[in-house]
């Protein structure tokens, strides 16, 4: 063999050998992972269930507001670093209102009136959404990248500092008008509230996925997203379809506000950073703009924190996000699309 051939093979045998160690390293990683859950649920099983039930119900909430990071980011490609304290204004709205109309307890009027304020948080926060994608967003669709991350960055600190202003400096209780007690399978309990965000959740992930699939104004969503121009030369009204995008967003950001307000009973002005940052990392988990892989990497991180707070042997909640937080970066080593995303190339 001549030095000139070494000189070809010898880079397809390194990229051979990292992709072999790359995948020796994730089946590791995988294994240990299975080994942690099996030593769990051998040790208790009734713990481990109950534990991943609490978990699933939480990844539920995430997925609702990680879908609106992913439907902004899949048409005009901008990290709406805002949505997270949308979703917080959601909880106030939620909270006040219902206090306000007397609803404090489980009952027939306050199911009636959970079902009419669940629609109001929708209408508020979509509402909130477009003010912002109209007014802050929209003039900076074609500036550099990093002027519209900023705005979002600033907009967030504003909504934040409305929730101060609203809710207080300080955590504030509130009553719960969902369905209290609980039932049990197999020994593990399971609440009837968690039933109702499963199931509220549920019809809206379906109908937002039906709305995006199967309608035309879903059509013209996805052609926006593919090529803007192209779009607006085929007559689709960008603008009109971007707003109702941001819609789409901020009525889900709602929902998730009065489930979160409703079954945790408190609400902070800066929860929104923190669940925001959670919904956001969901996103980037399932791949950022694919909306099963919003509702995927919702329900995983809710497993894992559910799995390592509640469990045995685990981390604890102190150490809650920096698991989750690993656990992305591992994923980002091995798949930087996310677990459904697709390489995709550049736009230019």
């Amino acid at each position: 063999m001549t030095s000139s051939a070494s000189a070809v093979h010898a880079p397809q045998l390194a990229v051979r050998t990292r992709a072999i160690a790359g995948r020796a390293a994730a089946i590791l990683i995988l294994a240990a992972g299975a080994v942690w859950l099996g030593v769990n649920l051998i040790h208790a099983p009734t713990q481990f269930f109950e534990s991943a039930v609490i978990g699933f119900g939480n990844g539920v909430l995430y997925a609702l507001i990680a879908l609106g990071y992913t439907l902004v980011y899949g048409i005009i490609e901008l990290i709406n670093f805002a949505h997270g304290d949308l979703f917080m204004l959601g909880t106030l709205f939620s909270a006040f209102t219902l206090s306000g109309l007397g609803l404090v307890t489980s009952s027939l009027k306050g199911w009636l009136g959970f079902v009419l304020i669940l629609v109001g948080a929708m209408i508020f926060c979509a509402t909130i959404n477009v003010s912002i994608e109209f007014l802050a967003y929209r003039r900076l669709r074609r500036a550099p990248k990093l002027a519209p991350l900023i705005t979002a960055v600033g907009m967030s600190f504003i909504l934040q500092f409305i929730g101060q202003q609203w809710n207080g400096s300080t955590p504030r209780q509130w009553s719960s008008v969902l369905p209290a007690g609980h039932f049990t399978i197999g020994g593990v309990t399971v609440n009837h509230n968690l039933l109702v965000v499963i199931v509220v959740t549920g019809g809206l992930l379906a109908l937002m996925t039906w709305i995006v699939t199967s309608t035309r104004a879903g059509k013209a969503m996805r052609a926006t997203a593919q090529d803007q121009d192209a779009a607006r030369l085929m007559g689709i009204n960008v603008n009109r379809i971007i707003s109702f995008t941001f819609a789409m967003g901020g009525a889900l950001a709602g929902a998730a506000g009065i489930m979160y307000q409703q079954t945790v009973g408190t609400t902070r002005y800066d929860a929104g950073f923190q669940l925001g940052l959670i919904a956001f990392t969901a996103a980037v988990l399932g791949g950022i703009g694919n909306l099963s892989g919003a509702v995927l990497g919702g329900v995983v991180i809710g497993l894992i924190q559910g799995l390592n707070d509640g469990l045995p042997y685990g981390f604890g909640q102190t150490w809650s996000q920096s698991v989750v937080f690993a656990i992305l970066i591992l994923v980002m080593v091995f798949k930087p699309t996310g677990l459904l995303g697709q390489n995709v190339g550049e736009k230019v």
